[in-house]
């Protein structure tokens, strides 16, 4: 079975359990994915599906890629990645995946690109403290200090500072699968992953073993 699956994130909202405790969930439109390429240990040294997700229009696609997708059928995507597989000799170019292949209760990795919030402060970025708002001070949003005229008599390497904020890959890891909608391929995840409503996602299996 393949070991993920590609979505788009639609946004949060949160539902109710059995037991009545509110539990807040991020909805995501998983797949449907099709098998692009089927690649093996034989031909390309190891065992992977490449999914296609997210039509896009034919003449939008160079040559080369209106090759490649044609081999799997006549729909062009807008995003490809690749899976590790145990068998692929299950699948076949042109075959779907969906959100059947999860369970309610399951534990995935979610894999997304956090918002880009710009050039940023130490603030805003790292969460430091402000200065005093007293009468001459002249260090309020400011960093301050970052180094020791003596010793090392330099700024050490990796020291927090303003700079990008943000549009970084983040994977956010063991979140529970709450409700799986396989007709509206839609998957319910409790808690929040990483992006902007209508974001590209990643959605893994662990490595380890479920119990």
């Amino acid at each position: 079975m393949s070991s993920g699956i590609l979505g788009k994130k639609l946004g949060m909202t949160g539902v109710f359990t059995p037991e009545g405790r509110f539990v807040p969930v991020t909805v995501i439109e998983a797949g449907p994915c099709v098998v692009i390429q089927v690649k093996t240990k034989d031909t390309d040294g190891y065992d992977a599906l490449q999914l296609g997700f997210g039509g896009k229009r034919k003449d939008r696609m160079n040559k080369p890629l209106q090759g490649h997708f044609r081999k799997s059928g006549d729909q062009c995507f807008r995003y490809l990645k690749e899976f590790s597989v145990e068998n692929p000799a299950d699948y076949s170019p042109g075959q779907e995946l969906t959100v059947e292949m999860f369970n309610p209760g399951d534990l995935v990795d979610v894999v997304g690109t956090s918002k880009g919030r710009g050039f940023s402060g130490t603030i805003k970025r790292h969460g430091y403290h402000r200065g005093p708002l007293t009468h001459g001070s002249r260090n309020v949003r400011r960093p301050g200090s970052i180094g020791c005229s003596a010793w090392p008599a330099k700024v050490v390497r990796g020291k927090k500072m303003p700079g990008q904020y943000g549009n970084d890959r983040k994977t956010i890891r063991n979140l529970e699968i709450v409700d799986v909608r396989a007709d509206e391929n839609v998957l319910m995840v409790r808690g929040a992953v990483p992006g902007a409503e209508s974001g590209l996602v990643i959605i893994n299996k662990p490595k380890f073993k479920q119990d």
